[in-house]
């Protein structure tokens, strides 16, 4: 008979785990980094978030370490979080055993969201300060991300504007249907002037208290026409009720187009991920980025749905971060405006930006065609154009044009002498018009010249290849391989806490990454510094007790 010899097996024994929990940890997992990284971080604008008297509160560094390597392992949900930090060996480790419920984790990240911007920027700085990341230059895109708020919960500008028009006119006419002396005169005074909530509260109870003042009515018809002013008195309170909801729509939404219920801060977008095809509008922000090395520098979320308005305010944004401008911006065609040319021109920044048909002008078609604008002859010193049968188009007017953020544009309009009886009129315009008229910004045309000569360049040509597997790729990442499809919060302010935990998170992991790449080796309470060997360069992290990351990196 054989006998067989197993392992003991005993898990109701006292002493089960090891002494330190940190055994079964890698010294080049993740886990670690992340504990380094914050421990070195300047957090003393939490601790004036809690107060001195009363039960003590959690760590908030012990808390801001699991929720970021829960943001690391794509765990987005509190009680998730919850679950991990009793099951997972990484996150027992780094809370120290502590056992914070998910309504504790959710409090931690609603108490920081005013401050969590700063540790993102501090983090970058830490990523500059180690030759990671550059700030000099800034690769921007934008993409849209869902909103938490229900699809359908939507408020259009148009839709409110229409109502509130027939509304005022529905107004108009019950006072004067109004008898009363009281109606008549406020409905004669308030003709030509547009009626508010506040007014029509006024009359209706100026009208009331004359009802109550006139005596009771006796005959049939006397009281049929009290009750019929009754009525009118009534409507006239609905009516102000809708006027001061119409009023409410229209000073939420500012100047944007459309806003969710749900959501007053989400605009309805037209999203990539559309499951239809029918191009149906959801609720969400257009979240801004700017990437260096696939390493996240910058966010910020917008209401338009078009990148253009969004450039230079999120280029104002990456000021405020860091103290100053980017040295170099390149970014797709969606950017190249006039407004946005003349910003980075004016504040120094060589701008690697497309225009909307900078490739299309590449092409043999499009420079074989005589009859489009960029191809006429023009002549700058006399002040006019050229038409491919030779005539001049002469200066006849200037029109001016204005952006949504108030930028004012202005455009000359040029017209051929003569084109009765041209035998290239069939492919010149298609207007019924006798004469050829075209309308040149030669600012923007300007500004254009020098984009092309830029892009063009062995530097431009190094930040087109570039372009795409920055700001792309890191949209990716985020969406396809971290799951970060759709926000979980209401409110631009908590969304723009939830992207800063997982933009910190983000850089993080990238940073990992690099690390594991060329191997590293960790020490507890140590930070990282950098240093060469072979003419190689290699990270570790060396001990170094007591270092403050704002004295690293100035």
């Amino acid at each position: 008979m054989q006998r067989y010899h197993f392992r003991p097996y005993s898990p109701n024994q006292t002493v089960l785990f090891p002494q330190r929990i940190d055994k079964d940890i890698s010294e080049n997992d993740p886990v670690r980094l992340i504990s380094n990284i914050i421990e070195h971080l300047d957090l003393s604008s939490f601790r004036r978030l809690y107060k001195e008297r009363g039960r003590s509160p959690y760590d908030p560094k012990m808390l801001l370490k699991v929720v970021l390597y829960a943001y690391m392992n794509n765990i987005y949900s509190c009680r998730k979080i919850e679950k991990a930090l009793k099951r997972d060996v990484h996150f027992i480790w780094l809370a120290g055993y502590e056992q914070p419920d998910f309504i504790t984790v959710n409090r931690f990240r609603n108490r920081v969201k005013s401050e969590i911007n700063n540790v993102f920027t501090q983090l970058v700085l830490l990523l500059s300060a180690k030759g990671l990341v550059t700030l000099d230059v800034e690769y921007i895109d934008g993409t849209k991300i869902e909103s938490k708020a229900n699809k359908y919960t939507f408020v259009w500008r148009k839709t409110v504007e229409k109502n509130r028009a027939r509304l005022m006119e529905k107004i108009k006419v019950l006072l004067s249907q109004v008898d009363d002396a009281i109606g008549q005169d406020k409905s004669a005074a308030e003709e030509s002037v547009s009626f508010t909530p506040e007014t029509l509260t006024e009359i209706a109870d100026e009208l009331r208290q004359s009802l109550s003042e006139q005596p009771a009515p006796r005959s049939k018809e006397e009281k049929k026409a009290v009750r019929e002013k009754k009525k009118q008195v009534k409507r006239l309170e609905q009516m102000c009720d809708k006027l001061s909801e119409y009023d409410t729509h229209l000073e939420t939404l500012g100047e944007r187009n459309s806003y969710s219920k749900t959501d007053n801060d989400a605009t309805f977008m037209r999203m990539k991920e559309d499951a239809m095809n029918n191009g149906q509008t959801k609720p969400g922000y257009n979240l801004q980025i700017g990437t260096e090395n696939q390493f996240i520098t910058d966010f910020g979320f917008f209401h338009n749905p078009t990148d253009t308005l969004t450039m230079i305010p999120f280029l104002q944004s990456f000021s405020n971060r860091y103290g100053h401008l980017a040295k170099e911006a390149c970014a797709d065609s969606g950017y190249g405006s006039e407004e946005n040319y003349s910003f980075m021109e004016t504040n120094g920044i060589e701008a690697y930006v497309k225009y909307n048909y900078f490739h299309k002008e590449q092409k043999r078609a499009f420079r074989n065609d005589i009859f489009r604008i960029e191809n006429l002859y023009y002549n700058a010193e006399e002040d006019y154009f050229v038409c491919p049968m030779g005539q001049h188009m002469e200066p006849i007017g200037v029109r001016h044009g204005k952006t949504g953020s108030g930028y004012r544009t202005e455009s000359t309009v040029y017209r051929a002498g003569n084109c009765k009886g041209c035998p290239l009129r069939w492919g010149c315009y298609k207007s019924k018009q006798g004469r050829r008229e075209i309308e040149v910004n030669h600012r923007l045309m300007q500004y254009k010249r020098k984009a092309r000569q830029r892009l063009t360049s062995e530097k431009g040509l190094e930040h087109r290849s570039k372009r795409p597997i920055e700001p792309e790729a890191v949209f990716g990442q985020m969406k396809y391989n971290m799951g970060y499809k759709r926000f979980r919060h209401f409110g631009k302010d908590k969304i723009t806490m939830d992207f800063a935990f997982f933009a910190i998170a983000f850089n993080i992991k990238k940073m990992a990454a690099k690390l594991r790449n060329t191997g590293y080796k960790t020490d507890d309470n140590a930070s990282f510094t950098p240093y060469t060997a072979l003419n190689k360069p290699i990270w570790r992290f060396l001990p170094q007790h007591n270092t403050n990351i704002i004295k690293m990196v100035a």
